[in-house]
């Protein structure tokens, strides 16, 4: 099976940057698995999150970024995202659909997408709301929107139906990339594609996964019963 690596993001959630990070992070660009890199940094303050991101730049060249503004009001995201899309050319700046007091940020994204920067709208679950971010963007200044399908199913929603239609109505506008986030297993990857988004967010373990991709169910039963007989040797179990 034909893997189509364009649409991958490489999608890591560390706690801390270890002294590894940097070196491994070149070696995997290298492999050419990836264009797109995004990581989530949870522990770090904000100006080592700005020494990191700097590195990161240089590391990834001209390959997309996202860096996620972390204000909580209009004010202070606009700030951050014009500081954030200053670094360089390649950045997009990302941006949650709402604050935590669930305001929709409709002018932080109308804002920053009249200055020509590149956006990545995340925390989407909803068709409705791929309507609200259409109806205050243009049709030329590149926008990603990052629709979470994973924490969606994990209630019990099913996402297919709002990736659907929010495929459908951002049809027109060229400039905007419909994204599959929070992944859970490699089927992921077809659903994604079958539904015609051009990016999908994926760990690294299950990039390996999907590599294997084609496997014949004859192949994987004989694959399992080896394992199981693998695991039974190794428990030295007898009846």
């Amino acid at each position: 099976m034909k893997i189509n690596q364009k649409k991958f993001i490489y999608l890591i959630s560390p706690l801390k940057i270890k002294k590894s990070f940097f070196s491994d992070l070149t070696q995997i660009l290298k492999q050419k698995k990836v264009i797109f890199f995004q990581l989530r940094l949870k522990k770090e303050s904000f100006q080592k999150k700005f020494v990191i991101g700097k590195k990161i730049l240089k590391i990834c060249n001209k390959k997309p970024l996202s860096f996620e503004v972390f204000g909580d009001n209009h004010k202070s995201m606009i700030e951050q995202g014009l500081k954030i899309s200053s670094w360089a050319k390649n950045i997009y700046v990302k941006v949650p659909i709402v604050n935590s007091k669930n305001k929709f940020t409709g002018k932080v994204i109308n804002k920053l997408n009249k200055e020509g920067i590149k956006l990545n709208i995340t925390a989407v679950y909803s068709a409705n709301q791929t309507k609200k971010i259409l109806k205050v963007i243009n049709k030329k200044t590149k926008v990603i929107i990052s629709i979470f399908a994973g924490r969606a199913a994990d209630t019990g929603k099913d996402p297919i139906p709002e990736f659907k239609e929010s495929i459908k109505i951002a049809k027109n506008y060229k400039n905007v990339e419909i994204l599959w986030a929070s992944v859970r297993e490699p089927y992921n990857y077809l659903q994604a594609k079958q539904l015609g988004c051009q990016i999908i967010t994926i760990p690294p373990s299950i990039i390996e996964k999907i590599e294997n991709f084609g496997k014949s169910f004859d192949q994987l039963t004989k694959e399992t019963v080896k394992a199981f007989l693998v695991d039974s040797k190794k428990s030295k179990f007898k009846i």
